[in-house]
């Protein structure tokens, strides 16, 4: 699996529904995460994922050190299903996507992440799987991650 991880004042996710513009997920301080998965991921990868988000120390202490966690400050997190997060620009101009999972293996694997991330206490929203969605974020830092298993 892979996420992109932004540090955050506020996130949300808005879709389209019937003509109306509608939030289906918003968040306070925390993080928003861009999350894909490719072909070997399983749940095991799901939930290693969710450990990661959780202990990632990107806040900041009262030195304004990066050591605390999202956890540690009582933060929420935004889960965005994206699978451009598996794009390939090496060789020419459009993006490749045949590292990306198919929607049928990637969708169950984003639910276990989010299952896992609210089993240790965190408020966790998510956007909408296979629409198109617009994400409007407050960066804070600004601090962005690429957080890719081994």
């Amino acid at each position: 699996m892979r996420a992109v991880v932004q540090r955050v004042h506020r996130a949300k996710v808005t879709v389209d529904i019937e003509g109306e513009s509608a939030v289906v997920g918003q968040i306070g301080t925390g993080l928003c995460v861009l999350l894909g998965a490719t072909h070997s991921d399983g749940e095991a990868e799901a939930v290693k994922m969710a450990d990661k988000l959780v202990k990632l120390r990107i806040f900041p202490d009262a030195a304004d050190k990066m050591n605390l966690s999202v956890l540690d400050v009582g933060g929420e997190i935004l889960v965005v299903s994206q699978f451009t997060v598996y794009g390939d620009a090496t060789k020419g101009n459009r993006p490749s996507f045949i590292a990306a999972a198919s929607p049928d293996h990637a969708e169950p694997l984003i639910d276990r992440t989010v299952v896992a991330l609210r089993d240790r206490g965190l408020l966790v929203e998510t956007g909408r799987f296979r629409t198109d969605m617009n994400v409007e974020l407050v960066n804070w830092g600004p601090v962005t991650l690429t957080v890719d298993l081994p």
